[in-house]
């Protein structure tokens, strides 16, 4: 029996799922915030000349129209699909120009027409403020080098100087002893010892030190509050980090009541003055969803009108442009009508998809809105994707990076998103809603009676909830809440 091997070419027919680039563009949309989704709109704006930003009123408006309306008033008129399709033109095509369409005027503006911001007819609406016209300020290096240049006559001081200020760490600390540096730089130790000396106390004061301990001491000196009982404080900070109070009232000299205040001092200081100077302030958490209450009870949501990206298909240029377009030129803005109008579908659904997410957030998790955090139910991806019929991977992208404003303040939505802590009585307890209680119920406790991790996990069974001790102790500690024995100590010594 033999077999015979031969080459034959078969036909098959499956099915796969193909990631087209529109498909890769609406995912990438819906896991992109306002304002990153915003920053894509500007940039498919400035590639596609179909595309322009929708300038209809705010919602609410009586021309603004409404969200399932959206795809209606951008559908394709159907001369112009035909025409495409077709790849030819009648003679004299039909040209409609929009409204707010104006002539253009190649003489430059017309009478009376001046150029204020925003293309308005004078200055009167100008919102620069005399802020606008500062100049930026400089960075802590530059901000530095000028006092030393000031400060300093000697230009072997100034070389020393400028060195310090190359090798100074973010934070303001130069662990480098003057020893060291003054080998390096074939100076005397004296010489690089009395330039530290001078330039610890340049702005912002406590730069240039070795370690905290000089960073705080030369601040204290410049407010004159340098004493011996600070000194012995600054001389045992590890004993201040193990919070041993009664051993510092022993080395210190004082009663409970000035170690308190000394402790206080301390804090006011700045342990890292180089962050401070350059720190940009922290950019304001923009909402994508904003909530309030109904009159009538329940919630209205509503997407951020100010950083939703809104956009239009022009319609009307498309048509004038295909009227004298060569073939290369209807392939384009055929390939470019396509593009947008999937845009604008892709934009619409990811409004239509963030709101449906959040309105289930919201409806779960009411009890937290209406009670606060120990209201706050466990809840996973997989409850909201059930809730709404989606994929939990398409949930993940919607609450990614997305923040709604609620009566109770700015969450992001990964954060109504907690584990499950069983319960004595077979229900369940958000882990959020176990930590607040914790914290509560040390921010309570007596000088008398502190509470070990024993005691809370015997207090939270009482209340319901099955804990362990070692998962008390972990919630604990990335509360910063210190061990009982160290707030016993503390309080014990305070008292």
């Amino acid at each position: 029996m033999s077999y015979a091997i031969s080459p034959r070419l078969d036909l098959r027919q499956t099915q796969s799922l193909v990631m087209t680039p529109q498909l890769r563009q609406a995912i990438k949309l819906l896991q992109f915030s306002n304002l990153e989704a915003t920053a894509f709109v500007e940039e498919e704006l400035e590639r596609n000349p179909l595309l322009e930003r929708d300038e209809s009123p705010e919602p609410g408006g009586p021309e603004r129209p409404a969200p399932d309306q959206v795809l209606l008033a951008n559908a394709v008129p159907a001369d112009a699909a035909t025409a495409v399709a077709s790849d030819m033109l009648p003679a004299e095509a039909p040209v409609d120009l929009p409204e707010y369409a104006e002539p253009y005027d190649p003489g430059g503006a017309g009478d009376g027409v001046s150029f204020g911001r925003g293309g308005s007819a004078g200055f009167e609406d100008d919102e620069r403020t005399i802020d606008d016209y500062a100049a930026p300020a400089g960075t802590l290096r530059e901000h530095l080098s000028e006092q030393v240049r000031l400060s300093f006559n000697d230009p072997a001081e100034r070389l020393i100087g400028a060195a310090m200020i190359a090798l100074l760490e973010p934070s303001g600390r130069l662990p480098v002893e003057d020893a060291a540096l003054a080998a390096a730089l074939g100076a005397e130790p004296a010489l690089v010892a009395a330039v530290r000396e001078r330039m610890l106390r340049l702005d912002p004061t406590g730069m240039f030190a070795r370690d905290l301990k000089q960073c705080l001491g030369v601040q204290l000196a410049e407010k004159n509050r340098l004493d011996p009982a600070m000194q012995a404080l600054l001389d045992n900070l590890e004993l201040l980090a193990r919070r041993d109070m009664k051993r510092l009232l022993a080395v210190c000299g004082v009663d409970a009541a000035d170690l308190t205040d000394m402790i206080a001092e301390l804090r006011r200081l700045d342990p890292k003055p180089g962050t401070s100077f350059d720190a940009t302030p922290p950019a304001p958490v923009v909402p994508d969803v904003l909530m309030r209450a109904e009159p009538a009870g329940g919630w209205a949501l509503e997407l951020n009108p100010e950083t939703m990206p809104r956009v239009l298909v022009n319609h009307g240029f498309n048509v004038r442009a295909l009227t004298h377009a060569s073939r290369e030129d209807r392939a384009f803005l055929t390939e470019k009508l396509q593009t947008a109008n999937w845009l604008v579908k892709s934009l619409q659904q990811r409004a239509q998809t963030i709101l449906k997410v959040a309105s289930e957030i919201v409806r779960q998790q009411e009890g937290f809105f209406l009670h606060g955090i120990g209201h706050l139910r466990p809840l996973i991806l997989r409850d909201i994707a059930a809730a709404v019929e989606m994929h939990e991977s398409t949930v993940s992208r919607v609450t990614a990076s997305k923040y709604i404003a609620t009566p109770r303040g700015v969450y992001e939505l990964k954060y109504f998103f907690t584990t499950a802590i069983a319960g004595t009585r077979g229900e369940s307890h958000s882990a959020e809603a176990v930590r607040h209680r914790i914290k509560d119920m040390v921010g309570a406790e007596s000088p008398d009676d502190v509470l070990s991790d024993d005691a809370i996990v015997a207090a939270l069974r009482r209340e319901g909830v099955d804990i362990a001790r070692r998962t008390v102790a972990k919630y604990r500690e990335a509360l910063r809440i210190p061990s009982s024995v160290q707030r016993k100590r503390e309080k014990a010594s305070l008292a």
